[in-house]
């Protein structure tokens, strides 16, 4: 459940996600979470490091094996979200309104 806990911190599925194609400096990260603070973001690379998911090198941070591995289960997460998403833009049974929590 920590993981879960870690992954639904604001910030931190797009971080992995923007980490994706190659190691990224602290400002290029900022600039690809577009809004990100700077306390916000060294908070979340610091928890994901400390999850052994992001490491930091030379070339800046980047995804290590375990980092790799988990981004690989975005893809089917993405495809259900995706058909979520299509459901919700389809009016509702009856002219229901749908509500979130």
């Amino acid at each position: 459940m920590a993981l879960l806990d870690l992954l639904g911190r604001r910030w931190a599925l797009r971080l992995i996600w923007e980490l994706r194609e190659g190691p990224l400096s602290f400002r290029e990260a900022q600039a690809r979470c577009g809004g990100v603070s700077s306390s916000v973001l060294n908070d979340r690379l610091a928890e994901l490091r400390a999850a052994e998911i992001v490491e930091a090198g030379r070339a800046g941070y980047r995804l290590t094996d375990g980092g790799r591995e988990l981004l690989e289960l975005y893809g089917p997460l993405n495809a259900w979200a995706e058909r979520w998403a299509e459901r919700e833009r389809q009016p509702p049974p009856g002219g229901e309104t749908r509500h979130f929590p």
